[in-house]
């Protein structure tokens, strides 16, 4: 019948709540474990099954730690500001501090359901102003080192949220929290030279013991090129002589060079317009400002339009035409780039749209050429250079391109230069729901830093806090707040208005998790010294490039700055794939998503399953870093499973009576599960360490064993990383411990070494028979055996191999 686990579940929750099981100890020279959840934003809907994944994946890590003595930081947390928390108040047409409140009540209750041995009293909320005013303080350390500047700039527009949107928050063109299309709007906004810190991001990589995926797309976001900034030069239409800077990776083609694209927002635009060209050239500039850089990026139908200049290509003196092109972005490179038809795909296409010459440079036979040797496709693979005087006849990307490389830079054309893909952080939000950035503008100072001991600059409380859609924070419009003196001259200023991103909290928030309640900084040393880094950090592989990029960056910048010992803050880093669902409303299998509605309830899960069956069904489901499809069915195999083993274990004929000595088969059978099980485990794999335990469950009932007490509570520990609420009540009863008494099982070697071992016997591959030997046995004295079994695929065959 199984066991009633609605009660078995509530008492154990009740006891845990009145005396938490695990709590983080005070620093001490023991071993030590922080594992780290990446904190939810508490929306309105709740968790759905998909939450729980990263939640009891990292737990049962914590749980490991914990159970082998360790001193375990297992904290959880809230990330309550930002667009996803605002835009949820205005729905529901609350306060966001109301709806915020509310939605942190539901998500804690919810996640107390997991039964994760959370340290409670950790917990921190973004939005508190005793967390924030530490989120202020970095900021001005970083103002202050000459890190955040201000800007008008063409931004990532949201015409939905109403608010600037960095690049990273932009998903194919569109908004990645509401799916609107981005416009580009110019706004004053406050950026960080996270460009700064390009080549150390990318060094630190190299050290973390993350998925390799995951490190490749922080190498690829970060974009290092190395490459020459080439010099052209042209006569602009006032007669003076100028210089224009390109960017190429390849400069072996510089001979194939036939035009030159220049973003249409670039500075140097005007002076390089004729006038008989500037009536159309001026009305295709303001078309692109309409375009954003995403779908400038992709689009198909190349556009552009002629300067009527021309530039001098300084290796040949070439006079090469100049266009306008929107596919050309002013933020990458210097803006200009040198077109080469013959030998990159986007130049071809533009090359064909306006009927320039595709001039070839390099030669292989893989080269497809027209009737009229004209390229019939941009060639893009290496080969022997043609077309290029001196060079000709050297092997292009090696050779050619070093003796160019060198005969530019030697002309002074030319200079090395490495370029990255990365853009600086725009930082600001034009929202009401973040942490004010703690900046007075003064006429007579300029921008000036609020005083530390003035922070927090808390969040004035206001009723109206709607985004304005002029670009400005709700904050410009509460003049009591805006208005101040300045810090230097007191005279009447100005408070900056816009609010921080909702990334800012969640960059730091592991630095304060070990003493969220110092009032006179943001962390002690001696917590920094002891546990940090990060040991374990799980989440969503869709946090794998801006949360953990955004991190780096703040803990690398308080590290040279000396406030942190280290430069790196996760050590191990677990994303885990997405649990995806059917919808009705599209048709499609797809991420959970209440707007599609196929989001599974973990509340009602537990109420008809409990938090176990719910637990080890995630777990069971498969590679925790693949995506898989929620299967209502799994639940039912996890629950019969459950409940075969507490029967089991509960039947009065399965404990050995006192003094009578289990039989050493039983404790192999235990100890090479317990070998199996860990293995899994250590590799994160706890789908098939299920699966193990499943196996030694069957066997075990198949050979009607009888269990000693120790492999009993052996058992249980193991399996109470997985449900910890029916072993800590099976512990109870069968062994009278507490799960806070006992210990971390480990294997005995001896007793899972083999003595006889299956050997596979093999013809061509293919696998025919088995054969049980001695481990120590030597092939010629297998071999004879081992032809007996197979004698039918050897007739009229030579052996060749054996």
């Amino acid at each position: 019948m199984g066991y009633d686990f609605k009660s078995v579940e509530r008492k154990w929750q009740d006891r845990w709540e009145k005396n938490p099981p695990v709590k983080t100890r005070p620093i001490t020279d023991g071993k030590k474990f922080y594992c780290l959840d990446m904190f939810p934003y508490p929306s309105g809907v709740g968790l759905h099954v998909g939450h729980w994944r990263s939640y009891v994946l990292s737990d049962i890590y914590a749980r490991i730690k914990w159970l082998e003595g360790y001193n375990v930081l297992h904290p959880m947390g809230w990330d309550a500001f930002g667009l996803p928390a605002e835009n949820d108040a205005i729905k529901r047409g609350i306060h966001p501090k109301i709806s915020t409140e509310q939605n942190i009540a539901r998500f804690r209750k919810q996640l107390k359901d997991i039964a994760a041995i959370y340290d409670w009293d950790k917990e921190i909320n973004t939005t508190d102003p005793k967390y924030y005013k530490w989120t202020q303080w970095i900021f001005l350390q970083m103002f202050k080192a000459g890190l955040a500047y201000e800007a008008e700039t063409p931004i990532n527009w949201c015409p939905s949220c109403l608010t600037g949107l960095a690049n990273e928050e932009v998903i194919d063109g569109k908004c990645e929290r509401c799916s609107t299309q981005v416009i580009q709007k110019k706004v004053r906004q406050w950026i960080l030279k996270i460009t700064a810190y390009a080549q150390k991001l990318l060094d630190g990589i190299e050290k973390l013991d993350w998925q390799e995926k995951v490190k490749l797309m922080q190498r690829n976001w970060i974009g290092r090129s190395e490459g020459l900034q080439i010099i052209y030069e042209v006569v602009d239409n006032t007669g003076k002589t100028i210089n224009l800077k390109t960017y190429t990776t390849c400069p072996e083609t510089i001979f194939g060079v036939t035009f030159l694209v220049i973003a249409p927002d670039h500075p140097l635009v005007d002076r390089l317009i004729a006038e008989e060209e500037r009536e159309e050239a001026e009305a295709y500039c303001a078309h692109v400002k309409t375009i954003s850089p995403f779908e400038r990026k992709i689009e198909k139908e190349k556009t552009g339009i002629f300067t009527g200049s021309y530039a001098r290509n300084m290796a040949n003196n070439d006079q090469v035409p100049i266009y306008l092109a929107s596919y050309v972005l002013i933020d990458y490179g210097t803006g200009i780039v040198q077109g080469v038809p013959g030998h990159d795909e986007r130049d071809f296409e533009f090359a064909i749209v306006f009927d320039l010459e595709r001039k070839q440079v390099i030669d292989a036979p893989e080269v497809r050429l027209d009737d009229n040797d004209e390229l019939l496709e941009a060639y893009i693979g290496d080969g022997v250079l043609v077309n290029s005087g001196p060079f000709d006849g050297l092997q292009a990307k090696t050779e050619g391109r070093k003796k160019i490389s060198d005969f530019l830079v030697d002309k002074e054309v030319a200079e090395r230069k490495v370029n990255f893909k990365i853009r600086d952080w725009i930082f600001s939000r034009q929202r009401y729901w973040g942490e004010p950035i703690p900046l007075i503008h003064c006429q007579r100072c300029g921008v000036v830093p609020v005083s530390e001991d003035q922070l927090p600059v808390e969040l004035p409380d206001v009723e109206k806090y709607q985004p304005t859609g002029t670009g400005e924070s709700p904050l410009a419009h509460v003049p009591e707040w805006v208005n101040t003196i300045c810090p230097q001259c007191n005279s009447p200023a100005k408070r900056e208005t816009n609010t921080m991103p909702q990334w800012a909290g969640s960059c730091w928030y592991f630095l304060r998790y070990p003493n969220p309640n110092l009032d006179d900084k943001s962390w002690d040393m001696k917590d920094m010294n002891y546990w940090l880094p990060v040991d374990l950090y799980v989440g969503g592989i869709e946090h794998a490039i801006l949360h953990l990029l955004y991190a780096r960056f703040w803990v690398k910048v308080l590290y040279d700055l000396g406030h942190l010992p280290f430069d790196e803050p996760f050590k191990q880093l677990f994303n885990q794939g997405m649990i995806l669902r059917y919808s009705e409303l599209t048709g499609q299998v797809e991420k959970m998503s209440k707007s599609k509605g196929n989001v599974v309830n973990p509340d009602e899960m537990v109420e008809k399953y409990g938090s176990d069956v719910l637990r080890m069904s995630i777990l069971f489901m498969g590679p925790p870093e693949l995506d898989c499809e929620w299967q209502d069915a799994g639940l039912e195999g996890i629950k019969r499973f459950a409940n075969k083993l507490w029967n089991y274990l509960t039947d009065e004929k399965t404990l050995l009576p006192d003094g009578e000595r289990e039989d050493e088969d039983v404790t192999k059978h235990l100890h090479k599960f317990l070998k199996k099980f860990q293995e899994r485990i250590d590799f994160f794999k706890p789908n098939t360490a299920i699966s193990a335990m499943m196996e030694w469950l069957n066997y075990t009932i198949d050979k009607e064993m009888q269990l000693s007490k120790d492999t009993i509570e052996k058992m249980l520990i193991v399996y109470s990383i997985m449900a910890p609420h029916a072993a800590s009540d099976l512990l109870e009863q069968l062994c009278g411990k507490q799960l806070s008494e006992c210990h971390w099982p480990h294997h005995d070697p001896v007793l899972v070494y083999e003595d006889v071992i299956t050997m596979i016997i093999q013809v061509n591959g293919k696998m025919r028979d088995t054969l049980e030997v001695k481990r120590d046995t030597q092939q010629e004295d297998v071999e004879p055996e081992a032809e007996k079994l197979i004698l039918q695929w050897l007739e009229s065959k030579e052996k060749i191999k054996v």
